[in-house]
């Protein structure tokens, strides 16, 4: 294909593999960003998870003002804040205060899931999840961070945050979420990367019912990103083998037995044939292969979903192989 490749992404879950302490997770991934940053990667997210032995992106925004002090030009942020565990005044102030620490350099991805499982969810609730509850904190928070607040607002102001403008994405894995992102006004990231089966009814839905018109509007036109698992080596074979480790992972969502990032191992040995299925059909958006490889799947997801961006997500056992496979895309893709 001649078309211009879009931008790349890079989703980071900090992954703590077996063996490895949380200390060591965290400083893989501040690595990570500072290799995007150096190959010309557009941004770098962290997901915020909870309750997890095998995650460490609990605290995202501090996380994001970490990798933006160790970075110079790529732009960080939260793919996403999970709304419903936070108050819209307390997100707000904190990615104020980033921007006022690191500039133009920082993204809020909110997301209606409480990335974590429904107790903990209780413990963390402060905002509900309802579809009208989440546009009204949004635009709360939109109107927050404006220079002149716009219509009724509260008798409150979160000046850390006044006149940053805090560049806004809506997360999302169906339509309904799609068609939040696109009553809002605001740019969308579908996670097809672990929720590929409504994801282009997704894209869909919120491209036909965009509203450049909304109160809290960034965008005169929709934009679109789409989440991509990520495998990248010298060869197919090597990348399979790879991605054997992001399928032990999803093999733990599956059964309930999480376990921290697991060496290589033929999904085949341990699991059974219906659960690798269920498996394959999770992550059936994705890249696995050798560069070339890699690159003709990206272009054949772009073609279908005719996405702005892509946003990847790459699981390896040991990190210096996730900084190759980074690297390798990053020539291959022409960064």
């Amino acid at each position: 294909m001649n078309a211009p490749h879009v931008p790349l992404s890079i989703l980071d879950l900090v992954s703590i593999s077996e063996g490895m302490s949380t200390r060591e997770a965290i400083a893989a991934s501040m690595e990570g960003a500072q290799v995007a940053d150096r190959l010309g990667y557009e941004r770098y997210w962290f997901a915020e998870h909870h309750n997890t032995n095998s995650l460490a992106s609990s605290a995202t925004s501090l996380l994001i003002d970490r990798a933006a002090s160790m970075t110079e030009r790529i732009r960080v942020g939260s793919g996403g804040v999970m709304l419903p565990n936070h108050s819209p005044l307390a997100v707000i102030e904190q990615f104020g205060t980033l921007v006022q620490f690191h500039g133009d350099r920082i993204d809020l991805g909110l997301g209606r899931a409480p990335g974590t499982d429904q107790l903990t969810a209780q413990l963390l609730a402060r905002t509900s999840a309802e579809p009208q509850a989440f546009i009204a904190a949004v635009e709360q928070m939109r109107d927050w961070s404006r220079e002149e607040p716009l219509g009724d607002s509260l008798p409150i102001t979160a000046d850390v945050a006044r006149g940053t403008e805090v560049p806004m994405w809506i997360l999302g894995s169906t339509a309904n979420g799609a068609r939040l992102a696109a009553q809002l006004g605001m740019p969308f990231s579908v996670a097809s990367h672990f929720a590929p089966f409504q994801y282009l009814k997704a894209l869909e839905t919120y491209r036909e019912n965009f509203n450049p018109r909304a109160e809290a509007a960034q965008l005169e036109t929709p934009r679109t990103m789409v989440g991509v698992n990520l495998v990248v080596a010298e060869t197919d074979e090597e990348a399979q083998r790879h991605f054997s480790t992001l399928q032990q992972m999803f093999l733990g969502v599956v059964t309930g037995q999480r376990k921290k990032i697991q060496p290589p191992t033929p999904i085949e040995e341990v699991a059974a044939p219906h659960l690798v299925q269920q498996v394959d059909q999770t992550l059936s958006i994705r890249a696995v292969g050798s560069p070339a490889t890699v690159v003709r799947q990206l272009e054949e997801i772009v073609a279908t979903t005719q996405a702005d961006e892509l946003i990847l997500t790459a699981y390896y056992y040991d990190p210096a192989d996730r900084l190759k496979g980074l690297e390798l895309l990053a020539e291959a893709w022409g960064l």
